[in-house]
């Protein structure tokens, strides 16, 4: 019997895998197992630095995700390597009421094979995954997150973050010195830099990415892929398209506070002086003119909680997740699926609790 093909020295398709399909769907399916293969071994652990898997991780996901497309053609309607965020909540599901006793630690590794497909995935969102499981050293994996009081001091800080004196309130050395600091910032001569350098230094661009992101919760690709015709200014919401295709009708429409609103309004203003929006809808762009990621957001958050002093590291997604709890408690979980934009109101009901701060409370009425 001859030894089943490998890349990076993982089998590409399994037995069971090539005995289901037709020869249309094996070619198609090794197509999309080469590429996935090569990105864990590759670039999965980390992509921004080309970092990929160690060999056993690698070889690991790549057989729970095969074991996971299968699952789908057996279950959800037959062959396909278009499988969505419904397909992993199904699976990861199925396998935590399953009979086989399997390990919180077997468990823990399906949901991270889970999480590094849709990351390998260029063309769907993020996945959030609903489930909390122990990983192997028995520690529960909490979603991070951002309080009632960290809200407002990060608000206050993304006004602070980049911003340099005003130009005339300085006496020339001091303005020397900031001329120095924005000719190295902006790539500019010294002579170069005007007083439109300092008020460009002072814009709106991070408190509309901040303000916006924590009011509409956004993930970070949609960070990324925001438009400039998303903002609805005069009704203080993003119209965001719930497809992929921007010319898709139906919208979501999530409500903004006044405030943010007016920040969007103030950098919609703004953008128009910089080149490199010139030719693009894009909403934001980083200072190299790429879309933000996960990674340069992560940056930017980092750099807020230090003005802020928030000692703990927090990821752009624990912005969501607060908006999603406190829009529940607020209101009610319909309002938080609007806001979030949440298809499936079973993904919404991770909310339906009371913040920490609030039970401390309850606690103390108590006695």
């Amino acid at each position: 019997m001859s030894e089943p093909e490998k890349v990076e020295g993982i089998v590409l398709i399994s037995g069971p895998s090539s005995q289901y399909l037709n020869e249309r769907q094996l070619i198609a399916y090794e197509g999309h197992r080469k590429k996935l293969i090569k990105w864990l071994a590759r670039m999965g652990k980390d992509p921004e630095k080309m970092e990929g898997y160690a060999h056993d991780t690698a070889r690991n996901y790549a057989t729970i995700l095969d074991k996971f497309h299968r699952w789908a053609w057996e279950n959800r309607g037959g062959y396909t390597i278009d499988l969505d965020h419904d397909h992993a909540d199904d699976y990861l599901q199925e396998n935590l009421l399953a009979d086989d006793d399997y390990s919180d630690s077997h468990l823990h590794n399906i949901k991270l094979a889970l999480l590094a497909y849709f990351r390998f995935r260029n063309d769907i969102d993020e996945w959030e995954c609903e489930v909390t499981i122990k990983s192997s050293s028995g520690a529960s994996q909490p979603k991070d997150y951002v309080t009632m009081d960290e809200r407002k001091i990060l608000r206050e800080a993304a006004l602070e973050y980049g911003t340099v004196p005003a130009y005339h309130s300085m006496d020339p050395e001091e303005r020397r010195e900031w001329k120095l600091y924005l000719g190295r910032r902006f790539g500019k001569a010294v002579k170069e830099v005007s007083p439109d350098d300092f008020k460009r230094a002072n814009g709106f661009k991070y408190p509309s990415i901040f303000n916006a992101s924590l009011d509409a919760g956004l993930r970070p690709i949609e960070v990324g892929r925001a438009q400039t015709y998303w903002v609805d200014v005069e009704n203080a919401a993003l119209r965001i398209p719930e497809g992929e295709s921007s010319k898709n009708e139906d919208n979501w429409t999530v409500s903004l506070r006044q405030e943010t609103s007016e920040y969007l309004a103030r950098w919609l203003e703004e953008r128009e002086m910089y080149e490199k929006y010139d030719d693009t809808d894009a909403l934001w762009l980083t200072r190299h003119g790429n879309p933000y990621s996960s990674s340069s957001l992560r940056v930017l958050l980092d750099n807020l909680c230090e003005i802020a002093d928030i000692d703990r590291g927090l990821s752009w997604y624990a912005l969501r997740h607060s908006t999603g709890t406190y829009m529940a408690r607020e209101e009610d979980l319909a309002a938080a699926q609007s806001q979030l934009r949440h298809k499936r109101a079973e993904t919404t009901m991770k909310y339906d609790q009371a913040p920490v701060e609030d039970r401390r409370d309850a606690l103390d009425r108590m006695g």
